[in-house]
C-alpha cells in the first residue's frame, strides 16, 4: 500500500502495478480510466519535497494509505487513496479513489 501511495504522490509508478482496466477518482469530478490514462495522469504530478504516510493497511483484495506531500514549495497537502486489487495477493490495482 505504500509503494502505491508513494507512486501516485510522486508521479513515478511502473505500468505492471495497474491493471489494463484499472479506474482512478482523481476527484468527485474527475475519473481517468484505464492504464495508459493513469500513467499519463502521473507524468504530470510535480516531485514534492517530503512524502509522510501515516498509515499503510490491507486486507483481502481492499488497502489504503493515507499521509501529507510536502511541495517544494513548503505547502503540505494530506491525502488518503483507497485500493481495490484484483486478487488477494494485492498485485495489481484495478480500483483507486483518492480523498484530499
Amino acid at each position: 500500500m505504500q509503494d502505491i501511495a508513494i507512486a501516485l504522490e510522486t508521479g513515478v509508478a511502473s505500468t505492471g502495478i495497474f491493471d489494463p482496466e484499472v479506474t482512478w477518482i482523481r476527484s468527485s469530478t474527475e475519473t481517468v480510466e484505464g492504464q495508459a490514462a493513469v500513467l499519463q495522469a502521473l507524468s504530470s504530478i510535480r516531485l514534492p519535497m517530503k512524502i509522510w504516510v501515516e498509515h499503510a493497511i490491507s486486507h483481502g483484495k481492499v488497502g489504503m494509505a493515507s499521509g501529507e506531500r510536502t511541495l517544494t514549495n513548503g505547502l503540505k497537502r494530506s491525502f488518503c487513496h483507497v485500493f481495490e486489487f484484483t486478487n488477494s495477493k494485492a498485485s495489481r490495482v484495478v480500483s483507486i479513489k483518492t480523498h484530499v
